[in-house]
């Protein structure tokens, strides 16, 4: 067993302890290095170093405040060996696994942003349906209610047309009604002297129904019959056989 103190070598003891065991150990020897603390992160980089270069770490303890101590065994060339690939076989293998995990990973990824993607893109089109389907509805209701609302107008029209119409005929009856009651009975004029048939109808026309209206006809009645009618003959001797007829009815 040899005992080394590295301490004069602050942070920088690394080179010379491998160099030691390297050259002042023998295989299978121990041997006992000092060095200073420090921040405290020297304590695992001294045990990680070691384990690098394939030599035995046999103790790792604190020898006061600021100071700290390793025990190294030294291995003969073939085990170093064999741990340096037995290492370089596992850190090959861990950087697989961690390729392996990081592509299945990035995989599962494509896979769920995918499925996230078609999920969407499936909501999208049935809120889209949805919404399509709606328009249809609130369109065929709308349709539906204007047919129904023109209908109805329709209806409205041709029963107030109806009634104007109904209203109409009651009217017209009603004034047909009224005129007939309205339009006086008159005397047979054809006994005046001079008036037939086709003149009693003129003289109505003119509302003289009565020998008595005749008889009281005035000078631009007679020209009326005379000119407008073309009374043949001078129609004032058949307005003077009317007062005579109106005279002999009296007596």
């Amino acid at each position: 067993m040899k005992r080394y103190d590295l301490r004069h070598l602050h942070d920088d003891f690394y080179d010379r302890m491998g160099e030691l065991i390297d050259k002042g150990l023998k295989v299978g020897e121990v041997g006992i290095f000092l060095f200073e603390v420090g921040d405290f992160s020297h304590i695992q980089k001294s045990a990680d170093y070691i384990k690098a270069l394939g030599h035995d770490l046999m103790n790792s303890l604190k020898f006061n405040e600021v100071d700290w101590t390793i025990v190294v065994k030294k291995v003969d060339e073939a085990t170093r060996q064999a741990r340096a690939e037995a290492a370089e076989k596992a850190r090959i293998e861990a950087e697989q696994k961690a390729a392996e995990a990081a592509k299945a990973a990035e995989e599962k990824a494509k896979a769920e942003a995918a499925a996230a993607e078609a999920k969407a893109k499936e909501e999208a089109e049935k809120a889209a349906a949805e919404a399509k389907a709606k328009e249809e509805a609130a369109a065929k209701a709308k349709a539906k209610a204007e047919a129904k609302a023109k209908e109805e107008a329709q209806k409205a029209s041709a029963k107030k047309e109806s009634g104007k119409k109904t209203a109409e005929k009651k009217e017209t009856a009603k004034n047909t009604s009224a005129k007939k009651v309205e339009t006086p009975k008159g005397d047979d004029l054809t006994k005046i002297k001079g008036i037939g048939k086709a003149y009693m109808e003129k003289l109505n026309s003119e509302g003289i129904y009565t020998i008595k209206d005749v008889a009281n006809m005035t000078e631009e009645q007679i020209q009326m019959m005379e000119e407008k009618y073309s009374f043949k003959g001078d129609f004032k001797e058949s307005v003077a056989d009317a007062k005579k007829l109106l005279t002999s009815k009296a007596n």
